[in-house]
Parts: structure tokens; sequence; C-alpha cells
């Protein structure tokens, strides 16, 4: 099977995080993944409240920004954070991101959470 790309470290740009990053369901799919840790992906979008088809873009978008790690497990494919990663590119930046999420649109990141 063959192994989805994922920037290296130093190719992760803060425009593109920044990007993914701005789309709600996208920040709430980071939120879930900061609160729990490696979820599947089909769970993820059951608890996204969207399609597969849109969860599969969202996700996407995640991955080739360097936001997540996706790893596949026989059918499964599992998503986790990248944040040491993230952080040891762009220190905080994360953590700043979900806690300005939290109080300005907490209903995004709560129905996440």
């Amino acid at each position: 099977m063959r192994a989805l790309p994922h920037p290296a470290i130093r190719d992760i740009e803060l425009t593109e995080v920044l990007r993914a990053l701005a789309d709600p369901v996208r920040l709430a799919v980071v939120a879930r993944l900061a609160a729990e840790g490696e979820l599947t992906c089909g769970g993820l979008s059951g608890q996204v409240g969207v399609h597969k088809s849109t969860a599969s873009h969202h996700l996407r978008t995640l991955r080739e920004a360097g936001v997540v790690m996706t790893r596949q497990e026989g059918r499964q494919k599992f998503m986790s954070l990248r944040r040491d990663d993230l952080d040891a590119r762009f220190p905080g930046l994360l953590d700043s991101v979900l806690t300005a999420a939290a109080v300005t649109a907490p209903s995004a990141v709560h129905a996440a959470g």
C-alpha cells in the first residue's frame, strides 16, 4: 500500500498551516485531535458532522499543510497532530490558535471536543 505524502518539517509553511486552520471544520478536527490524540479518519468525519467526501478533503488539506500525520494500518487510516513538528517549526502557534478558537468560537471547538 502506498504511503501518503507528508511535508518534511523544513517544508511546512506558515501560510499553509494558517490557511488550513482558518476553516471551522478543520479547526474542529485539530481541536478534537489535540484533546483525544490519534483518531481514525472515519471517526473524525462523524464527530465533526460532515459527509465522508467532505471530511476527506479537509483531512487531506490538513495533512498537506503539515498539521496532521496520517498512518495506515490495513484499511484503517489514523490521524494525529504533528504537534512536536509544528512546535519546533513555529513555537507556540498551535497552542495559541487552539486557545483563541476556544475563546472566540467555542461552539466550533466544543462541537469537536
